[in-house]
């Protein structure tokens, strides 16, 4: 039975991994073991799962039925196991997907607490700016933050953040007057994640709403980058408060325009959808949403 559950489980992380070698370092086990554990599978379903190359292996159509229908049984039993423990004891290694800005500064830094509660579990995080297939990355939890594409995948918002302009003292000791979102344009602008060089920036002040047509001298795909680059006087930035926060506060930057009103920032919590989120998944969500809640957060 344990071998079976086993080579279940095995499969699994290679369906969604696409790869025989990541998921023997996911599940400590040497590349050939999990080549052997496939082979014995398909012999014992005499069935071919996966179409294996030099270069890459994919599902069969046999394969992908079958992921499909043990993927919900896997799900089920690690909900009873944790049920039956009754302890709230969490087990295995999570996979997390988060954004670099975010996950360094603002999950890393509580995930001492997290990891004393639940000693049994291993947390693997996957910091990138670039967003991750939670299915084939193999993914139990990501946590994003803005506006979601449509997808299969399951989301739970867990906290939002005002969003801010932020220049450096000595950018704005030189550039011309800021007094109002209109003023923006003879200003050199940051554009950080998710925007576009070319597009409007929101506003509201007093029941009044007016957009700004903003130019990014220059355009970066990670957040660190444009709050160093604000930070280096290069321009003016928008960002969450979680974004920029310890800059904030070291007066390394200072908010613009900060009378006027822009769109909070929302984090989710992203399950995919092929199967229930797992208790260590949930449990981390809860325990994120629960700590961006402390007084301490500017939100």
């Amino acid at each position: 039975m344990n071998d079976r559950l086993q080579a279940l489980r095995v499969f699994q992380r290679v369906a969604r991994l696409g790869s025989f070698s990541r998921a023997g370092r996911e599940r400590g086990l040497s590349q050939p073991s999990v080549s052997r554990i496939i082979s014995d599978l398909e012999a014992a379903l005499g069935a071919t799962l996966f179409l294996r190359t030099t270069r890459a292996v994919a599902l069969t159509e046999a394969g992908l039925a079958y992921l499909t229908q043990i993927e919900p049984l896997l799900a089920a039993l690690d909900e009873a196991d944790y049920s039956v423990r009754g302890t709230g004891e969490l087990r295995g290694t999570l996979q997390v997907a988060l954004s670099s800005g975010f996950g360094v500064r603002e999950v890393v830094p509580r995930l001492p607490a997290f990891m004393a509660q639940h000693p049994a579990l291993r947390v693997n995080l996957n910091i990138s700016d670039q967003r991750q297939n939670l299915v084939t990355d193999g993914i139990d939890i990501a946590f994003r933050l803005g506006d979601l594409p449509d997808s299969s995948a399951i989301a739970r918002r867990l906290a939002s953040a005002p969003r801010v302009l932020v220049a450096s003292p000595g950018y704005l000791a030189d550039a011309p007057p800021l007094a109002h979102p209109s003023d923006l344009a003879r200003h050199h602008i940051i554009a950080g994640p998710s925007i576009d060089p070319q597009q409007h920036w929101a506003f509201e002040r007093d029941q009044r709403r007016l957009s700004v047509r903003i130019d990014g001298r220059i355009s970066t795909g990670a957040n660190e980058a444009a709050i160093a680059a604000a930070v280096a006087g290069l321009g003016i930035a928008r960002a969450s408060s979680w974004g920029c926060r310890a800059e904030l506060e070291a007066g390394a930057l200072v908010t613009v325009l900060p009378e006027w009103r822009m769109a909070p920032v929302a984090l989710h919590a992203i399950f995919p959808g092929v199967a229930g989120a797992p208790p260590a998944a949930r449990a981390l969500a809860d325990f994120v949403a629960e700590a961006l809640r402390a007084p301490d957060t500017l939100t």
